[in-house]
C-alpha cells in the first residue's frame, strides 16, 4: 500500500486501470531508489500496470530480483548503488537518454539517495520519500517533495485504501502482483536475533523473514 500511496496519491501518476498508451507514445521516466526493497518492488509492479517507463531502478546485491520485475525492452534498467554516488548519478542520466526526469520514488530516503536523485531531477520535479521526521534540507526549493507513509490510509486516504487493497487482492489472485520472497527462519522466536544480524550485516536482501511462534523451543511445553 505504501507503493500505491506514493505513486498515485502523492505524485499523481497514471492509475493502473488507466495506464499510459500501450504503443509507448508517451513516456514518464521514473527513478525507484531502493528497488529491491519490499516497497521498491511493489512500486515496480504498480508502475508496470500503469505502463510507466523507463523505470530506472537503483539497487545493490539483489539486482536479479529487480531484473525479474522490469521490462528492459521498454528502457528499464538497474543502476548499482555500490559503485558510488557519481556512478549512480551517471547511470540515471544515461538511462534517461535525453528525456527529463520529473518523478522519483525514494524508498531509501537516506545515505545520499535523494541527493543523488536531485542532481538529475528537474527543478520542478516530484520526489516522494518514506522516512518521517527528517527535514530533507538538501532538496532544492522548487522540487515538490512529499512524504509517503502507509499510516495515511487511516486518515485522509481511507477511500483510496479501500480501492487499492481490493485491487492488490485482485492482482495476487490473477498473478500479476507478487509478494516479496519469504524465508522461514528456524527456531521460532529464538531465530529473531539471527535474522536481525543477517539484515544488519547486509548478507541478505529482497527477502522477508517469517518466524513461526510454534517453532520456538519450549512453546506449549509444561514444567
Amino acid at each position: 500500500m505504501t507503493a500505491a500511496v506514493g505513486l498515485y496519491a502523492r505524485m499523481r501518476l497514471p492509475s493502473p486501470w488507466l495506464p499510459l498508451p500501450a504503443d509507448d507514445s508517451q513516456k514518464i521516466p521514473l527513478v525507484i531508489y531502493g528497488a529491491s526493497s519490499a516497497v521498491g518492488s511493489y512500486v515496480i509492479q504498480f508502475a508496470q500496470r500503469s505502463n510507466i517507463h523507463p523505470l530506472i531502478c537503483v539497487a545493490g546485491r539483489a539486482q536479479q530480483h529487480v531484473k525479474a520485475l522490469i521490462s528492459p525492452e521498454k528502457g528499464d534498467v538497474v543502476v548499482d548503488y555500490r559503485e558510488g554516488n557519481d556512478a549512480v548519478v551517471k547511470g540515471i542520466r544515461d538511462a534517461l537518454k535525453g528525456e527529463k526526469l520529473e518523478y522519483a520514488f525514494d524508498a531509501v530516503s537516506e545515505k545520499g539517495s535523494y541527493q543523488n536523485i536531485c542532481q538529475v531531477l528537474e527543478p520542478d520535479g516530484r520526489i516522494t520519500l518514506v522516512l518521517p521526521g527528517k527535514k530533507y534540507k538538501e532538496i532544492p526549493a522548487g522540487v515538490k517533495q512529499s512524504l509517503t507513509t502507509v499510516g495515511s490510509v487511516h486518515v485522509d486516504l481511507k477511500d483510496f485504501a479501500y480501492v487499492y487493497f481490493r485491487y492488490i487482492s485482485k492482482g495476487l489472485e490473477e498473478g500479476w502482483f507478487k509478494a516479496q520472497p519469504q524465508e522461514v527462519v528456524e527456531g521460532g522466536l529464538e531465530g529473531v536475533q539471527k535474522g536481525l544480524e543477517r539484515l544488519k550485516d547486509g548478507t541478505v536482501s529482497a527477502v522477508k523473514y517469517v518466524y513461526r511462534i510454534a517453532d520456538t523451543p519450549g512453546i506449549g511445553s509444561t514444567t
